[in-house]
């Protein structure tokens, strides 16, 4: 089982709209909603992959039961810990005159300490199931930037792959632990080090950095150009091939989800790169966000290039 953790969950809405204006009434051509929070993307995708999923996390009043009810219809468990106040919801916003996307996101209601407390036993007891563990987003407000350090440990402590997926303050305090996987973008690793990278070779030295301090693989997004992965095995870098783009909303989503696949089958590090591209890329191809079509991985599949950039 693949256990997916979303403490920030939300209602993801999706708004088409031709031209927007600011400053004036905009008429919404097309809308749609779904289970959202980048773990919940992940579980959506792995659950479309085959795979058993339990997705976890907080969710609260009528928002929460819609946001598991949305969850469930996508084929996948849900177990949340259900809070006092309202889930939040975030917006995007598309304009299909330019296919230029706007999103509006909410913080989400404050967690109190009991609640934090009742969520670190339920993961603790779901971890008893799991075979890999995502960890993504940000987090609600009262919960720490530690959080995650904690919930890296028990699941490492359990011998159990643990893949992290956050940025600023959560992934600085969460290094330490040494999760199995990060997967972040430039900006991201620059923020991490707090310095501006101009070329690959430095980006990937900062990654190999990283490496030193016990995560075993280390992959940075890199957008069109494809993404760069550190592993135990070498360096690889990802190229994928053109695709008709949709919405990029939810393409990491979809490939930590192509990651926790590949190691929870035990794929050598290329096939897993590969599959990870392929399941980013067919996700770009579709309205959804957190989704793809089995027909559009098996394509793109075949035309990802990995190329070993060098041993470790």
């Amino acid at each position: 089982m693949i256990l997916t953790v979303t403490l920030n969950a939300a209602i993801d809405k999706r708004y088409e709209i031709n031209n927007l204006q600011l400053g004036k009434v905009n008429r919404v051509s097309k809308y749609t909603f779904s289970a959202g929070g980048k773990g919940l993307n992940v579980s959506r995708v792995a659950a479309i992959a085959g795979e058993e999923v339990v997705a976890t996390g907080f969710v609260g009043g009528h928002t929460g039961s819609l946001i598991e009810q949305k969850a469930r219809e996508c084929g996948f468990e849900t177990d949340f810990i259900h809070i006092e106040g309202e889930s939040r919801t975030c917006i995007n916003i598309l304009d299909t005159s330019d296919m230029t996307q706007t999103e509006i996101l909410e913080g989400g209601e404050p967690v109190k300490d009991y609640d934090i407390e009742r969520m670190l036993d339920k993961y603790s007891q779901l971890l008893k199931r799991a075979h890999v563990v995502t960890i993504s987003g940000s987090v609600p407000v009262g919960v720490g930037s530690n959080v995650y350090k904690t919930m890296i440990t028990l699941a490492k402590a359990a011998d159990i792959p643990v893949l992290l997926d956050t940025s600023g303050q959560l992934l600085r305090d969460s290094i330490s632990a040494a999760p199995t996987l990060i997967k972040a973008n430039q900006d991201e690793i620059e923020q991490l080090f707090g310095r501006k990278i101009q070329a690959q070779e430095e980006l990937i030295n900062q990654g190999l950095k990283l490496q030193e301090q016990g995560i075993r693989y280390i992959v940075i997004t890199l957008g069109a150009k494809g993404s760069i992965m550190i592993s135990p095995s070498g360096i690889y870098q990802a190229i994928v091939p053109r695709v008709k783009v949709v919405n990029t909303v939810g393409c990491g989503d979809s490939m930590l989800a192509g990651f926790a696949v590949g190691l929870k089958k035990h794929w050598e590090d290329e096939e897993i790169l590969r599959a990870a591209s392929a399941i980013s890329a067919a996700n770009a191809m579709r309205v959804e966000t957190g989704f793809y079509l089995p027909e559009d991985y098996q394509s793109i599949y075949q035309e990802v290039k990995i190329i070993k950039i060098q041993e470790v």
